[in-house]
């Protein structure tokens, strides 16, 4: 079943998710970081700019505890939560006691109800040292976009402090067999928002995210055929794009959006080719009897990673894009699935080491000289893709009995269910 997989072969703002208005004030800070020892936030208990609004109480609580979350969950901070209101009109004796107790920020929020029952949000950031507000941010929110107000100002607040990217504010794209029948759905990164995006009543698989964040392709069996569909999450419908008598299977999207490399068929051995999206035409990369499939791009665009069989048990290989030169880099009994870490240095994978073993999850560096075992003793792993800032890998295991998402440190530490979903999940992608 699992040699069939292989040969039976993919911080933004979405208009229609974007809040009405916003705007922001940047003040320099240096960080704080020391690997030794976390920087220190303490988060206040956000308050209602009416005491006796409950659904402004409901709002500031919620929006509090998803920025808790996201701030732990970056692995960057420690975070003090609970704290009580501050005193606005005596910010100094409070950042004097928070300093004293080691907090070397503080976050608060004040959160208003409007007449139209959207939520204005003023956010602060401070830093307890110089007493001055570091990070400020109003904010426009409706009910459904509460959670990712929170996200994008954890996302800044990680950009602000660390220098790094946050990834709060990303989701994964999966499929999933709840309704009997495999579908697209996506979820943000943390568990919640679970949302189903396509009805094909048939066999939907291997989404991959553009980079821009606007479309997932995925290849789907809704004409009785493997054909390539992508999701335009932008005006909410589902387009056909590949759609050639036999395989059609989606690897990856190009860095710039132009391009997808896929696994076509047509008629002969499944082999890797590259189309371009604007003008539609198609590029052959292998012509090698025996099998090729899963491949993925590098993220400057100028190789990609892909396994073939050719060498008897399927292997991974690198191709240079622009001399077409080959070479293999995995010597296992069976791999599958390689994904390439967004700073380039590392391939991730499904593969095991004997027969009869379990399928794992490992990394090896792009010479195939490092290669390290990730998960071990849980099941079965497969499906690999890397957090846009590369500290982490969600995949799917049998670990817990169904096929669950998981996500872990990219050194394959602290693994933890991303959420109880209906039904088992397959392939997933994590949005750029």
């Amino acid at each position: 079943m699992k040699f069939l997989k292989f040969t039976a072969l993919a911080f933004l703002l979405l208009p229609a998710l974007c809040f009405c208005k916003e705007s922001d004030v940047y003040i320099g800070v240096s960080s704080k970081y020391n690997p030794e020892s976390l920087p220190k936030i303490g988060i206040t208990n956000f308050f209602p700019k009416d005491e006796a609004n409950d659904e402004e109480r409901k709002a500031a609580i919620k929006l509090s505890a998803v920025m808790r979350s996201d701030l732990l969950r970056s692995r960057y901070f420690e975070v003090e939560d609970n704290l009580p209101k501050p005193n606005i009109n005596d910010l100094g004796k409070t950042f004097a006691k928070y300093r004293a107790e080691g907090i070397d920020y503080l976050l608060f929020a004040e959160v208003a109800q409007t007449e139209e029952n959207q939520w204005n949000i003023k956010a602060f950031l401070y830093d307890t040292e110089s007493q001055k507000a570091i990070l400020a941010k109003n904010l426009k929110s409706s009910n459904k976009t509460l959670r990712r107000s929170a996200h994008i100002f954890s996302d800044q607040i990680v950009k602000l402090l660390m220098g790094k990217r946050g990834i709060a504010d990303t989701r994964i794209a999966f499929a999933n067999d709840s309704t009997g029948r495999k579908e697209i759905y996506m979820v943000d990164y943390d568990g919640y928002n679970l949302v189903r995006l396509t009805r094909d009543n048939s066999i939907a698989l291997l989404p991959r995210w553009s980079n821009d964040a606007t479309k997932i392709f995925y290849t789907t069996y809704r004409n009785r055929n493997p054909d390539v569909f992508y999701v335009d999450l932008k005006e909410g419908k589902i387009k056909p794009l590949i759609k050639n008598r036999g395989l059609n299977l989606i690897g990856g999207v190009a860095p710039d959006d132009k391009s997808l490399v896929l696994t076509l068929s047509r008629g002969e051995n499944p082999n890797i080719y590259i189309k371009d999206l604007d003008s539609g035409a198609m590029r052959r990369l292998t012509d090698k009897y025996g099998v090729d499939g899963s491949p993925s791009y590098s993220p400057d665009g100028k190789f990609i990673t892909f396994v073939s069989n050719r060498s008897g048990n399927p292997q991974i290989y690198i191709m240079n894009l622009a001399t077409q030169e080959t070479r293999r880099i995995t010597k296992m009994n069976w791999t599958d699935s390689p994904q390439w870490s967004p700073n380039g240095d590392w391939i991730v994978f499904a593969g095991r080491q004997a027969p009869n073993h379990p399928i794992d999850i490992f990394i090896t560096d792009i010479t195939g000289s490092q290669v390290r075992q990730l998960t071990a003793d849980a099941g079965w792993n497969e499906d690999p893709t890397w957090s846009p800032d590369g500290r982490f890998i969600a995949f799917t295991t049998t670990r817990s009995g169904k096929r669950q998402i998981y996500v872990m440190d990219a050194d394959g530490s602290a693994p933890h269910l991303i959420a109880n979903i209906k039904g088992n999940a397959f392939t997933p992608s994590w949005s750029k």
